[in-house]
């Protein structure tokens, strides 16, 4: 069969396959579009093999949010240069990704979780180098999502959020993003945690000479500072830091359910 110039463009718009590839995938199977795919991506898994020890430390956070706001998906895709990363379909694989995330029965975990979702392999050797589905996490909401997906796509936060609007959403998610909390409200934070932080406080005051009863207060205002570090709602608003997320969010007649935040990397530290 005739190998045309059109069957090479078109295997090669659906690879990404370089021409010649494409030309020799077509005549060794003699013209049928759906084996010469085939071909190469058994030549691609070849060329995967090869890049698997690579490491992957670059790539970004994929994101989605469904129409309706209510349900939302975050999950890390990485490769190794930031080159890559900024590719249009690296990026549309893990926004495309997300997006299958958000409509499995999830919550949480790792590319083992995904099953042939994760699968990048033709990722890889479309663009050349070693790739692989991270982390993700999913969130659904009775109000509605607020987005924040920094501006170098390697950090993205989901905010569960009732009231408020648009704004308030996308900015209590850029204050997850830029501060980190730990949990949503003082109350959250476990037990002896917060048991060992009061000791070291007392043991610190008491280590400065100050009396106990004058001790067990600055115990107090101690725990506050660190609640203000680590809970969400206690931490100065990043755009108005004389105002608490808390008091923000009674200004808007607004509350919060819970949050996720994923960062590229951060299982690796």
């Amino acid at each position: 069969m005739a190998i045309t110039a059109a069957m090479v463009k078109e295997l090669r718009e659906k690879t990404g396959a370089g021409m010649m590839d494409c030309k020799k995938a077509l005549v060794e199977s003699d013209g049928d579009h759906e084996k010469a795919v085939v071909y190469l991506r058994e030549k691609g898994l070849a060329k995967a093999a090869k890049k698997a020890g690579r490491a992957t430390s670059e790539g970004v956070v994929g994101s989605f949010v469904s129409a309706d706001g209510k349900t939302g998906a975050l999950v890390e895709l990485k490769c190794e240069t930031d080159f890559v990363a900024k590719n249009e379909d690296f990026q549309a694989f893990a926004a495309d990704l997300a997006k299958k995330v958000a409509e499995m029965d999830v919550t949480s975990g790792s590319a083992e979780d995904l099953g042939d979702a994760a699968d990048v392999t033709d990722l890889i050797a479309k663009l050349g180098e070693n790739m692989g589905v991270g982390r993700y996490a999913k969130l659904s909401s009775e109000g509605k999502l607020g987005l924040y997906i920094h501006s170098n796509s390697k950090i993205g936060v989901l905010v569960d959020m009732t009231g408020g609007d648009d704004q308030l959403g996308k900015d209590v998610a850029m204050q997850v993003a830029a501060v980190n909390p730990v949990c949503l409200v003082p109350d959250e934070l476990p037990q002896d945690a917060l048991e060992k932080e009061k000791a070291i406080y007392l043991k610190q005051a008491m280590d400065e000479g100050k009396p106990e009863n004058i001790a067990e207060k600055i115990v107090i205002g101690r725990l506050n500072k660190y609640y203000k570090e680590v809970c969400l709602t206690e931490q100065p608003f990043i755009k108005e830091d004389k105002k608490s997320i808390k008091q923000l969010l009674k200004e808007k007649d607004a509350s919060i359910g819970g949050f996720v935040r994923l960062a590229l990397g951060d299982d690796a530290e």
